[in-house]
Order: structure tokens, then sequence, then C-alpha cells
């Protein structure tokens, strides 16, 4: 399969602060106009703020669709003239890849680097208190456009400019969107929970957190039989 994009344009960076309460949020990433040095927790000098729950092997890296942003603004108008890319805090933002067409376990080379795809990035609160919408998160999390994060499998360098494309891919069944399609489903099939823990490339965190779901599911069914 002969999937590609490029990279239009490059962020990371220091740490900003939200409103109303003070935060730090790595959200407020920096453009970068040259290349940046990929590494195993993801582009050098990078910074989170809220390291138990952003970056780290797993989430080395975050890649937006950029055409999602035209979308946002028509549903939160009085957010649109900040609903730009790199307001999300991705790393990477391209158009072409999305949701849809990327699947868990997907290695891709971005320039001299080669990435997995390790799981969908799962929107927080942080984009409400960003761009001052209450719902943003939740409208993110329900239309499936959350954007993905990757693991680095080989160090290297990349820049906007740089062509993304797939070297191998390992699960037909789970893109990002079929992910959230099982996960955010009321009643989801146990098979299918236990099916997509087992998708070779997804995180540790995802693998225990749907086996356990699909347990908890098959117990609560016997109970009930």
């Amino acid at each position: 399969m002969k999937l590609t994009s490029k990279i239009d344009h490059v962020y990371a960076g220091g740490l900003g602060i939200l409103q109303p309460e003070g935060q730090q949020t790595g959200m407020f990433k920096h453009r970068h106009t040259g290349p940046v040095r990929v590494e195993m927790l993801g582009i050098v000098g990078d910074q989170h703020g809220d390291t138990r729950v952003h970056g780290g092997p797993e989430k080395a890296i975050h890649q937006y669709a950029a055409q999602h942003y035209e979308r946002l603004a028509h549903a939160f108008p009085g957010s649109a003239s900040e609903l730009k890319a790199g307001s999300l805090g991705e790393n990477i933002s391209a158009v072409g890849l999305s949701e849809v067409n990327v699947h868990i376990g997907d290695v891709f080379q971005v320039g001299s680097a080669v990435l997995q795809v390790s799981q969908p990035r799962s929107p927080c609160w942080k984009i409400n208190h960003r761009f001052d919408a209450e719902h943003m998160s939740m409208f993110v999390a329900k239309e499936r456009i959350t954007g993905w994060y990757y693991r680095v499998i080989q160090p290297g360098c990349f820049e906007a400019g740089d062509r993304i494309e797939l070297l191998e891919r390992h699960s037909v069944r789970f893109s990002i969107d079929q992910f959230w399609q099982v996960q955010l489903s009321h009643r989801p099939v146990i098979d299918d929970l236990l099916a997509l823990a087992v998708t070779h490339g997804l995180a540790p965190d995802w693998q225990r957190r749907l086996s356990e779901r699909a347990k908890y599911l098959h117990k609560r069914a016997d109970s009930v039989g």
C-alpha cells in the first residue's frame, strides 16, 4: 500500500500558561523552520506540562491532520481565529494522512527517522481552556479527530517539506478511527476489544486497559447469564 504525505510544519518547544487557573502546558509550541533532531523521547528540546500523562517513548511525537482545523473552526466560531496549525500542540502538521487512513502499528519513514503509530491522542480539558471553548475536547473525541502518537523506531532528523511514507502496515482492521469506534462504544463487542488489545504496535497501557475492560464485560455477562 502506497500512503504518503509531506510535513507542512514542525512544532516543538517551551511551555505556556493556561488561563484562568495558570496550569502549565506544552500546547504552545513554536514552529521550526529548519531540521529538528528526533530521539527516543521525541524532538530534542520539546517540553510537556504534565509528564505523568504527556510525553515518554509511547507518546514521543504527535501528528495532527491540518484539514481538521476548518471543521473545528466551523463548530467553534468564537475560537476560529486561534484554530490554526500547531495550536493543538502537535509536533507534525500535515494533510492527507488522517485517522481514517492511519492505522495502529503503522511504520513511517519521516525524514531520516522511522516512527511507529502507537496510539491515538486522548483529548483532555486543556483543549477547552486553551481555546476558551467548554465542549471542544468532547467534540474532538466524538468526531474522532484526535490525531495520533508515534514511538521512535530509528532516531533521525526531519523538517518541513520532508516526505512521510508508509513502510509497514501490521493491522488492516484498526485505523485510528476504528480504534475510537470500538473504544467509545457504549456496549462494545468483547471480541472487538480483545482484538484491538492485541494489535501489533499498540501502546502497552492501551493493551492493558482494553483487556481489563473486556474481562470486566465478560464477567458481568456471566453473572447476568
